[in-house]
């Protein structure tokens, strides 16, 4: 099998993943709603967290595709974000997952969602390993035993000094990222309709 369609096929475990979290957490939200009452200064700032976990989920995965750029399967990426990871995206993704979770003015499902995320990722990071100790080797077992898997050790950053950037990856990574936006008119929609008594609320989170 070539390498770019083990890539291909990574990156469509990857978004089913994603897409059957999330899909999962929507629906099961519909149903629950924060205990910090909507207006109140807690649940704003609650909620202003969540976009700043957003924006730095969008620019840290548009950061990481600066180094990454679809060269994942051709060699073993070593600087900038993954010098301190070896999964800044599926990082940044969680971090994201949990800027959403805020968007509901809930820590507790802020929390719940950056942690189904990683444990949703964490099967394809399994594969994935596999797969790069096949096709590296030693190269990739040294990297392996140096970075850590996923929460980042920033003592071991180091940046390279030139980068190759395939426009079209940059901008679809970027692009893909947005969706992290969407969460927030589908739950003030959602409070809407509770508060309207259309949808029940069976539980209230902090």
């Amino acid at each position: 099998m070539s390498s770019s369609s083990d890539l291909s096929r990574f990156q469509h475990r990857r978004r089913l993943a994603l897409a059957a979290l999330i899909t999962v957490a929507f629906v099961a939200l519909l149903f629950v709603q924060s205990a910090l009452p909507a207006g109140s200064k807690s649940h704003e700032y609650v909620e202003v967290v969540g976009f700043v976990l957003i924006l730095v989920a969008i620019l840290g995965r548009t950061w990481c595709t600066l180094y990454i750029g679809g060269r994942k399967s051709a060699e073993i990426v070593d600087k900038g974000p993954y010098s301190v990871t070896r999964n800044p995206l599926y990082v940044f993704s969680a971090i994201g997952a949990g800027g959403v979770g805020a968007l509901m003015g809930s820590v507790t499902v802020a929390v719940i969602f950056a942690v189904l995320t990683y444990l949703s990722f964490l099967y394809v990071i399994l594969v994935e390993e596999d797969y790069l100790k096949r096709t590296f080797g030693e190269v990739y077992l040294r990297y392996l035993d140096r970075v850590p898997r996923f929460f980042p050790n920033f003592s071991l950053f180091k940046d390279a000094e030139m980068l190759s950037v395939r426009p079209k990856t940059l901008y679809r990574t970027f692009t893909d990222g947005l969706i992290f936006l969407v969460a927030y008119p589908f739950f003030e929609f959602v409070e809407y309709l509770q508060d309207s008594g259309v949808l029940p609320v069976l539980f209230h989170l902090y």
